[in-house]
C-alpha cells in the first residue's frame, strides 16, 4: 500500500513553530553522514544542532501570536492562519506583504542562510500561479498533483528544499551519456503506483535539515535526456534517500565568540543520492518531458519568485556588511579621512541600487492571466547580475577598512577569559572608545563573514546560487527590454540624411 505524504505522522495540520519543527526531525530514520559516520539524529549532532535552531526561531518568530498580521493569511482550504511565504499574490499590496514576512525572517539570520524555508516556497509559489505549465503534454496531466502538494506543504507549514543540478563528472557529455548512464539523478523504472528514481544530484542545501526534497533539473537538458526530465519530491527520510554533507563550519568552530556567524548559520550543503528511491504518482509534477521541465521555471513565475526572496535576503545582509564598514571605521578613528568616505560612498552605492532594484521588482511587477502578480523579470535579472560583482568587492573593501586587524586576534575566548592573557589584550588590542573585549568581539565576527571557511562558502553561494553568471546575464538578454531601445535608435537615424536635418 502507498504511504500518502498527508498521512505523515511527523507533521500536523496548522502553523508549526521552532519545537514541532525540532521535533520533526528527530530521530526521523533519515540517512545524513558526515565526517564518515551517519548521523543518529540531526536535532543534537554538533554539524546541524545551532543550524537547526536558527531555523526553529524562525517558526517562533512565524507563529508568534504577535506577528500574526506580519507573518500569515488565512489559508483558502482550512480557514487557518498560514506562513505568508507560500502567498500567491494578487496585487502589488500582496507582494509588499510577503516581501515584509520574508525580510523579518531575513533579518533574524542576517541575510546568512540562503536556503530558509522562503526560498523553495517560492518556486512553488510560482508553480502554483502557473498550472497550465504543466498540462502542455495532454497524456500526462500533472498540474492537480503539484496544486495538492503546494496546499499541503502551506497548510502543514513544512520546509522544502531542492537539488536541481547534477555532479559535477563529465559536463562535456549530457546526461544520458554519462558513464555510468544512471549517474545523474533520473528515471530507471516505473510500476502502477509509481517511479524508481536513481543517481545523485549535487548542491542540496539544508537538505539535512528539511521535511521534504524536490527533484528536478534546471540544467538544460538534450534529446536522449528524457529520464532526467522530471519534478517530483521526496521526504528526506525516504528509504534509499542518502544525504553527505560537506565540512561543517558550525562543529568546526570554537566557540560562539569566536565564530559568531558560522556557528550559527551554517546550513550545510549535501550530495543527495538516490538509491532507487520510489516516488508515489501523486508526488510526480513533471515525468520524461524535456520541454516542461524547461519551461516551468521559465514560463511560470517560479524563477522569479525564487530569487526574488533571495535578493530581499540579499539586501538584509548588505545592511549587515554595511554596518561593519561604518562600526570599524568609527572604532579605527578614520571616519573623517575623505579616501575611507569614498569607499564607504562605493559601498552604499551598491547596497543603495540592489535595495533600489528590489524595490523596483514589485514597482514593475505584472500579472498573468489569472490575475497572479510577479516581481518585475527586468529589474530582477538586473539585480542578480548586479549582485555578482557587488558582494566579492563589498568584501573586498571592508578587507581594506580593517587592514590587517582582522588578523592578529587573540586565537580563541580562552585567552580572553585568562587573567594574565587578557591584561596585555586589554592594553594593546583596544580603541579609544571601544575596549580590547569589544574590539575583538567586532573583528572576529568581521572575520567570520569576510575571510573564514564560512565566509569564502558565501561568496561562492552568492556568485552562483541563481546558475553561472553567463546563464543569468543570458537571463537579462532576454528580460531586457530591446525595442524601446531600437525605437530610439531608429527615431535618431532617421531625423537626418546626407543632406542634413530632416
Amino acid at each position: 500500500m502507498v504511504k500518502r505524504y498527508a498521512d505523515d505522522e511527523r507533521f500536523s495540520l496548522g502553523l508549526r513553530d521552532g519545537e514541532k519543527y525540532i521535533n520533526g526531525l528527530k530521530n526521523d530514520g533519515r540517512s545524513v553522514f558526515i565526517d564518515g559516520e551517519k548521523v543518529d539524529d540531526v536535532t543534537v549532532h554538533p554539524a546541524f544542532y545551532q543550524a537547526a535552531r536558527s531555523i526553529a526561531n524562525l517558526y517562533d518568530i512565524s507563529s508568534n501570536p504577535a506577528n500574526r498580521e506580519l507573518m500569515t493569511f488565512k489559508s483558502p482550504n482550512t480557514d487557518l492562519p498560514v506562513n505568508k511565504i507560500w502567498m500567491v499574490p494578487k496585487s502589488k499590496e500582496d507582494l509588499e506583504e510577503r516581501r515584509a514576512a520574508i525580510e523579518c525572517w531575513a533579518e533574524a539570520t542576517f541575510g546568512l542562510m540562503g536556503r530558509t524555508p522562503d526560498h523553495v516556497a517560492g518556486f512553488f509559489v510560482g508553480w502554483a500561479a502557473g498550472l497550465d505549465v504543466f498540462d502542455r503534454n495532454i497524456n500526462m496531466r500533472r498540474s492537480k498533483n503539484l496544486l495538492n502538494f503546494f496546499n499541503y506543504l502551506r497548510d502543514y507549514d513544512l520546509f522544502i528544499t531542492y537539488t536541481i543540478v547534477p555532479p559535477q563528472v563529465d559536463r562535456s557529455k549530457p546526461m544520458h551519456g554519462q558513464n555510468p548512464s544512471d549517474l545523474y539523478a533520473g528515471v530507471i523504472d516505473e510500476c502502477v503506483d509509481g517511479v524508481i528514481i536513481h543517481g545523485a544530484q549535487m548542491l542540496g542545501t539544508a537538505t539535512a535539515l528539511s521535511d521534504y526534497l524536490c527533484l528536478s533539473q534546471i540544467t538544460p537538458l538534450k534529446k536522449g535526456d528524457e529520464n532526467h526530465a522530471v519534478n517530483v519530491v521526496v521526504a528526506c527520510n525516504a528509504p534509499g534517500v542518502r544525504i553527505y554533507s560537506r565540512r561543517s563550519y558550525a562543529a568546526a568552530a570554537s566557540s560562539v565568540y569566536d565564530y559568531p556567524l558560522s556557528s550559527r548559520f551554517d546550513e550545510t550543503d549535501s550530495l543527495v543520492v538516490f538509491d532507487k528511491v520510489f516516488i508515489p504518482w501523486e508526488q510526480v509534477f513533471v515525468y520524461k518531458d524535456l520541454e516542461i521541465c524547461r519551461d516551468q521555471w521559465w514560463d511560470t513565475g517560479a524563477h522569479a519568485f525564487g530569487n526574488h526572496q533571495a535578493q530581499i535576503r540579499l539586501c538584509v545582509k548588505l545592511k549587515l556588511l554595511m554596518g561593519l564598514a561604518k562600526r570599524v571605521v568609527q572604532m579605527n578613528g578614520i571616519e573623517n579621512i575623505p579616501s575611507v568616505q569614498t569607499l564607504l560612498g562605493d559601498m552604499a552605492s551598491y547596497a543603495a541600487m540592489l535595495e533600489g532594484l528590489l524595490d523596483a521588482q514589485i514597482a514593475t511587477c505584472t500579472s498573468n492571466s489569472d490575475g497572479v502578480v510577479e516581481p518585475g523579470r527586468q529589474a530582477l535579472y538586473a539585480s542578480i547580475v548586479l549582485q555578482t560583482e557587488a558582494y566579492p568587492k563589498m568584501l573586498d573593501w571592508i578587507r581594506e577598512l580593517c587592514g590587517g586587524g582582522i588578523i592578529q586576534l587573540p586565537s580563541s575566548a580562552q585567552d580572553l577569559l585568562n587573567p594574565n592573557i587578557r591584561a596585555d589584550i586589554d592594553r594593546y588590542i583596544q580603541s579609544p572608545d571601544y575596549s580590547g573585549e569589544e574590539r575583538v568581539k567586532l573583528m572576529k565576527l568581521i572575520w567570520d563573514l569576510v575571510g573564514s571557511e564560512f565566509a569564502g562558502r558565501h561568496e561562492q553561494y552568492e556568485k552562483f546560487y541563481a546558475g553561472p553568471p553567463f546563464v543569468v546575464k543570458s537571463r537579462m538578454y532576454k528580460e531586457y527590454d530591446f525595442e524601446k531601445s531600437e525605437y530610439l535608435v531608429d527615431s535618431a537615424l532617421s531625423g537626418y540624411n546626407l543632406k542634413g536635418r530632416l
